[in-house]
């Protein structure tokens, strides 16, 4: 009976899926090398778009940017090299620091933005976000309460709604 006992090969198949170990596979909370966001670098050929989304990353970004849209919370772009022609901001916790900006929307709380030039325009829907400028703002629309907008050349033309606004 020893003979009987043994499985013939050809009728049981070996198991044709081999279990990968866990450091081979990526897992669906960890994006892969090449997805990764933290301490990325964008930079913008002449006129160039680009657009940042995600939480929790730093994102330095150079170049001469047409537009950029960043949307999240708690990022923060390093753009103290890049000029930009408008910038677009919607999200909570985001924090820029630019060398120049053309025309500023934001919309979100708690925001930190600054620019080391002067920007046309600034249109800011949103609560606790503070604006700060090296130069000159044209015009300032506020609707949100506790912002804070400076400009250390000053502010033409002012909209302001909601409480507690400072604006100098």
């Amino acid at each position: 009976m020893s003979g009987a006992s043994a499985a013939p090969t050809a009728v049981v198949p070996s198991a044709s899926v081999v279990p990968a170990t866990p450091s081979s596979v990526p897992s669906a909370s960890e994006p892969a090398d090449a997805e990764r966001t933290d301490g990325d670098a964008l930079t913008c050929a002449d006129g160039e778009s680009k657009s940042i989304s995600g939480s929790e990353q730093t994102v330095r970004l150079t170049g001469s940017c047409a537009q950029v849209s960043i949307s999240g919370s708690a990022l923060t772009v390093d753009a103290t090299t890049a000029q930009i022609g408008t910038l677009a901001i919607a999200g909570d916790r985001v924090r820029v620091d630019a060398a120049e900006i053309t025309t500023l929307s934001v919309q979100g709380n708690d925001g930190v933005l600054s620019s080391a030039g002067s920007i046309g325009s600034v249109d800011l829907s949103g609560d606790r976000t503070q604006i700060t400028v090296a130069g000159t703002i044209a015009s300032v629309a506020i609707r949100g309460q506790n912002n804070t907008v400076r400009a250390g050349g000053g502010i033409g033309d002012r909209t302001i709604e909601g409480r507690d606004n400072q604006v100098d």
